[in-house]
């Protein structure tokens, strides 16, 4: 069990260290390239990932926080895995294509590719309402089977983990509106291309953590399944 959460750490670590050096390699100014640069108008860019920054921080430790309540609940002997729901595959897949949309977006975004920004948080939108649609029929087929919050400590774990994701995937789709109001509003290459990226970098963290979180609950050949190999 050990060897297992040390090994997701260090794959969190990893990919969060990734994104990092992603946002720091960004140029600032080749994102106003695009149109003559307003007076004061590049200051608030750095803070705004900054503060972005801040926040998946602080989101990092909530996660830590519940992965280290769950490895402590682990080891009593009373700990009984409810059956894998074979949705969490489907419901991956669509938060992984969401993050390459995203991505693809931010390339478009660099090329002033405004309906390609369009076409990209359109698809990346799409893929996450699904995601979000998908988590929810798991929860209700866990319910149908009779497994709810009360039901173990596995089925509490399942609940906490999935909806604490799913909150904050929530929140993306806040930030991910604002970006969809400013491609509507008119030419703007360099607000739209930060707004793409900081959300592209959201998603991609909003994946990494769904990784750590999907190993949780379904590598019981490392001994940290909360589901058992038994589908649902």
């Amino acid at each position: 069990m050990t060897i297992g959460l040390v090994f997701l750490t260090v794959l969190m670590g990893v990919i969060v260290w990734w994104l990092l050096r992603q946002t720091i390699n960004v140029q600032p100014w080749q994102a106003q390239a695009a149109l003559p640069a307003a007076v004061g108008a590049a200051a608030p860019r750095p803070a705004i990932k900054a503060a972005l920054w801040v926040f998946l921080g602080v989101a990092t430790s909530l996660f830590v926080l519940f992965v280290s309540a769950y490895a402590m609940r682990l080891g009593f002997e009373d700990w009984t895995p409810l059956p894998r729901p074979r949705l969490l595959v489907l419901n991956t897949a669509l938060l992984a294509a969401a993050s390459l949309a995203m991505e693809w977006t931010v390339h478009a975004g660099r090329r002033s590719d405004r309906e390609g920004v369009a076409r990209g948080l359109v698809a990346s939108g799409v893929l996450t309402a699904g995601f979000l649609m998908g988590q929810l029929v798991v929860w209700g087929q866990l319910h149908s089977a009779g497994y709810f919050m009360a039901t173990s400590a596995a089925t509490a774990f399942f609940y906490l983990f999935t909806a604490a994701h799913g909150l904050h995937v929530l929140g993306g789709l806040v930030a991910w509106a604002r970006a969809v109001l400013r491609v509507r509003r008119g030419p703007d290459p360099a607000g739209i291309r930060l707004a793409v990226e900081l959300c592209a970098t959201y998603w991609h963290y909003l994946l990494a953590v769904w990784v750590v979180l999907y190993a949780l609950l379904v590598s019981d050949g490392i001994g940290l399944a909360i589901c058992s190999s038994t589908p649902l």
